[in-house]
């Protein structure tokens, strides 16, 4: 990285801009300590406490020099599906929790479970993961790599595997190489085939739309079969929209938060807007960090960062009760459903694709089977009515709203 030119996109916005990015990387900090250890000499947690440190000194004008893996090299296998258009199942898989020690507890202990969740997945035919290379800096795309490698008996196997992954649009990766060159390194880690679904995590606060052209280069390298956006508001998803089209690429999804409990997407216009637009939604957390499974309530909080959230949310009272008395009503009329496929079929009922994450055999047996039926069309109004009233639940995000050289509004939900 050059100290110089992070100096001088830093300096050539405003120090609110700059400094807006404080709290995550000091999240990114924090997250990194929490690592299980599966690391060669040249650490995942080395490589992230070297830049985030670099980038904050360099945000408060003391910039040093920071060096990143050489990947650049990584060697991509050929496909000949990489011109089909990308072809999605109703229900996807977030893969967050698989490395993730700070948020979801995560240790090497669990990779057993986590194999089995991918086992089970691919024998009924809907082994579509969403990662990133965040999640567990890197660690989620490595077992995900490493699972399809040793557990996909047949080439037949291996086609039945869609990945999507996501770069991280961190302050200091400002120009098209970045994205290529992160691109790469997540194909390396997941095991050298080309990305089905590669995405922007979230936007930032600059920089946008060399992303963008990262993209479209990363599709005509062949390092990816298709591209997409993460966390994007509706003005971006035009300007996006626009800019791949001018390079014969289609955006193929925008990843966002909706759920029963985080119903923004609807009410903004954003969702109209993918469907305008003919980009498919990805809806992550669709089970609102598991509190539409009726799993928690006032004394029985779930740990770490979620504890706060639960404990604003149950702040709300009555209105979340009753939207969870209405869920289990609607379960109810399909044989004592679990509450998560309540949620789940809801997401889909918007005509969005849900990606849960799962963590062991059962949550993915559970999962999954919300395929096997659907809200009617008067269960999908009573949840409307009973979500709309819910305020309580507020998850935080420090996504830039708007690219400061631009005056592109990039996040509005």
């Amino acid at each position: 990285i050059d100290p110089m030119k992070v100096t001088t996109t830093m300096s050539s916005t405003s120090t609110k801009s700059a400094i807006q990015y404080c709290p995550i990387l000091l999240l990114l900090i924090h997250h990194c300590h929490g690592l299980a250890p599966p690391a060669p000499s040249n650490t995942r947690r080395n490589f992230l406490q070297n830049t985030v440190v670099s980038s904050i000194t360099a945000a408060t004008a003391a910039a040093t020099t920071t060096t990143f893996p050489n990947l650049s090299n990584a060697a991509v296998e050929s496909s000949s599906s990489n011109n089909q258009p990308l072809s999605l199942p109703p229900l996807g898989l977030g893969a967050w929790a698989w490395g993730d020690s700070v948020f979801w507890g995560y240790s090497p202990k669990n990779d057993e479970d986590l194999r089995e969740v991918f086992d089970y997945a691919l024998a009924k035919n809907l082994a579509f993961f969403d990662t990133a290379e965040l999640y567990g800096l890197g660690r989620s795309e490595e077992l995900l790599g490493k699972f399809r490698e040793e557990d996909c008996a047949t080439k037949e196997d291996e086609e039945k595997v869609v990945i999507a992954s996501k770069f991280a649009a961190l302050p200091w990766r400002t120009k098209r190489e970045d994205v290529v060159k992160a691109c790469r390194a997540s194909v390396k880690r997941l095991g050298g085939r080309p990305i089905d679904l590669y995405q922007i995590h979230f936007p930032n606060a600059w920089s946008n739309a060399e992303y963008w052209d990262g993209l479209a280069d990363a599709r005509d390298l062949g390092l990816v079969k298709s591209v997409g956006v993460s966390n994007y508001g509706v003005d971006a998803l035009r300007a996006c929209h626009a800019s791949l089209s001018e390079r014969g690429i289609k955006l193929a999804t925008n990843q966002i938060q909706m759920s029963l409990l985080y119903r923004w997407p609807l009410e903004n216009g954003l969702l109209d807007a993918c469907n305008e637009l003919d980009v498919k939604v990805l809806s992550y957390s669709p089970l609102a960090l598991g509190f539409l499974t009726g799993k928690y309530d006032r004394d029985n909080l779930p740990s770490g960062p979620r504890s706060k959230i639960g404990g604003q949310l149950f702040e709300d009272g009555a209105s979340y009760e009753r939207l969870l008395e209405t869920m289990k009503n609607v379960a109810g009329e399909h044989g004592g459903a679990p509450l998560s496929q309540v949620a789940i079929n809801w997401a889909i009922a918007k005509g969005t694709i849900p990606i849960p994450g799962a963590r062991n055999i059962r949550q993915v047996k559970q999962n999954l089977s919300t395929l096997d039926w659907s809200l009617t069309a008067e269960e999908e109004r009573m949840l409307d009515d009973a979500s709309a009233k819910v305020t309580g639940f507020v998850t935080p995000n420090f996504f830039p709203r708007k690219d400061v050289n631009t005056g592109l509004a990039m996040y509005d939900s």
